[in-house]
């Protein structure tokens, strides 16, 4: 039983904290409706590059709490938006404002990258 114990221990740190879970069900109140600039991280577990900008976004999350909404969409378990934008490779951070895609970055790219995104919207 200790051993049972340890190894969910052990997978609990590993799983990904999401700023704002983002899915084909809540994608148009969340996004599209949102008064707020949104950045939408299309990701998924397996993808090794997208756990590079995981935390990048969950800073960027934390950063502009209040001024704009962060979120990440797992295109493995939700293709309907990801095909609708044209999502092709993972990751890419669509950016967001009044409804409208405003930004796109495929790939990794430094924080500022995607802060600046966000800074040309506020």
């Amino acid at each position: 039983m200790d051993y049972f114990y340890e190894t969910n221990v052990k997978s609990e740190k590993t799983d990904i904290i999401m700023a704002v879970e983002i899915t084909d069900a809540n994608f148009e109140e969340k996004v599209l409706k949102s008064d707020k600039p949104v950045m939408v991280d299309f990701w998924a577990a397996w993808c090794g590059p997208c756990r590079m900008v995981g935390p990048i976004i969950e800073e960027i999350s934390s950063e502009y709490d209040g001024k704009a909404v962060v979120g990440k969409l797992d295109v493995d378990a939700n293709q309907e938006f990801a095909a609708k934008y044209g999502v092709r490779n993972i990751p890419t951070v669509l950016v967001f404002q009044n409804g409208e895609v405003v930004g796109r970055q495929v790939g990794v790219a430094p924080k500022q990258t995607y802060a600046e995104a966000l800074d040309q919207l506020l």
